[in-house]
């Protein structure tokens, strides 16, 4: 986390979102104590892998190339390689490993698809697309949150479990964040 934090400031701020709205939807979803624990470790560290990523990739204010993009799809294995050799991560390495995976199958670095895809990276998926939509990039700018929740929503089904999407949406009307659709 250390390492994240200090390399990427875009991290900071949206761990902690990750973290309380990952483990609401997984309460939603009525996860296993196990399975929060998981999925709370997962939100913190899921792009673990990014320090191999080189900064003028990561920090590309302009659209990556395809040669770039190869590199950045890399970072789900190098997490995985860094995770399974850590004591505290271990548990969670294949997690890190799937957290790119999409619901119609056309995800990295497996092309798993639908429920062969683990619980927690199908809620992780949905809840970090959302945050990055909000947020700042070097490469775009933010949408409203009702853009974000209407990008969500069409995009259920194929790269997001519909399920998912449902629960997240409950999450955000429940925090009072955004109106029903």
């Amino acid at each position: 986390m250390a390492a994240l934090a200090e390399r990427d400031y875009i991290t900071q701020g949206h761990a902690r979102r990750l973290l309380d709205k990952c483990v609401k939807v997984g309460r939603r979803k009525n996860l296993s104590p196990g399975m929060l624990t998981a999925l709370a470790l997962l939100s913190q560290v899921h792009d673990l892998g990014k320090v191999g990523i080189p900064d003028s990739i990561l920090f590309k204010p302009a659209p990556l190339t395809e040669e770039e993009w190869k590199i950045m799809r890399q970072h789900p294995e190098k997490g995985y390689r860094i995770a399974v050799v850590s004591p505290d991560l271990s548990e969670i390495a294949d997690l890190i490993l799937k957290h790119h995976e999409r619901w119609d199958g056309k995800g990295y670095p497996l092309g798993l698809r639908g429920e062969d895809i683990p619980v927690e990276c199908r809620i992780l998926s949905v809840v970090d697309s959302y945050d990055a939509m909000i947020s700042e990039r070097p490469y775009s700018k933010p949408k409203s949150k009702e853009e974000a929740l209407q990008e969500l929503i069409r995009c259920a089904g194929t790269q997001f479990d519909p399920e998912i999407v449902r629960l997240f949406t409950e999450v955000l009307e429940e925090e009072g964040n955004e109106p029903t659709i």
